[in-house]
């Protein structure tokens, strides 16, 4: 148990039968009544952010979290199977909690957010940006890179990004998985 003078960011809470991580708190102290807690609280599961309001001084019920490291392997009917990299246990995760799943290759090490008591796995984040070879796109015309054009290129995990004229197929670009945006060639 804490309680509201313990809060913050990152904290992970049980609140509303639900776990939630606190994104942002701001203690208030008005010059009438009580003191209290606006936070930001955004759900594990579902990836939705709400607001609330505690009193100071309530206490509330903590959850332990854990970010392990794991690495995809394949991909089959069932899901997308990881291996532990500590104990090499193997691991199916459903696509809906995978943040960028059309970004996965053989290999990727990813971080699986699992509940440390119940070890319910809430999430798989992939890392800001990924690797990726080119296996199609259209060749960009000579001279053409006077504007800030886009063209859709293929990686080879099947899907597609949108990269200036310049980028050829065979090279390899780097990608932002949380926006899934062309960052730079990779070096």
């Amino acid at each position: 148990m804490a309680s509201t003078s313990d809060f913050r960011n990152g904290l992970c809470i049980e609140f509303n039968g639900g776990l939630y991580s606190i994104i942002e708190f701001q203690h208030v102290k008005p010059g009438k009544g009580p003191a209290f807690v606006r936070t930001k609280l955004k759900n594990l599961k579902t990836g939705r952010v709400i607001d609330n309001t505690f009193n100071s001084g309530v206490k509330i019920t903590t959850a332990r979290i854990e970010r392990r490291a794991h690495q995809f392997l394949y991909k089959d009917d069932i899901g997308f199977h990881f291996m532990d990299s500590s104990n090499f246990e193997q691991i199916s995760i459903d696509e809906s909690l995978i943040n960028a799943p059309q970004f996965l290759k053989d290999g990727l090490e990813v971080d699986v957010l699992c509940h440390a008591e119940t070890e319910e796995i809430l999430s798989c984040e992939l890392p800001t940006s990924v690797e990726l070879m080119i296996t199609y796109t259209e060749p960009g015309i000579k001279g053409d890179t006077a504007t800030n054009t886009l063209k859709p290129a293929t990686v080879e995990t099947g899907a597609e990004v949108r990269v200036p004229l310049f980028i050829n197929q065979d090279e390899k670009i780097k990608v932002n998985t949380q926006t899934s945006e062309y960052m730079e060639r990779a070096k």
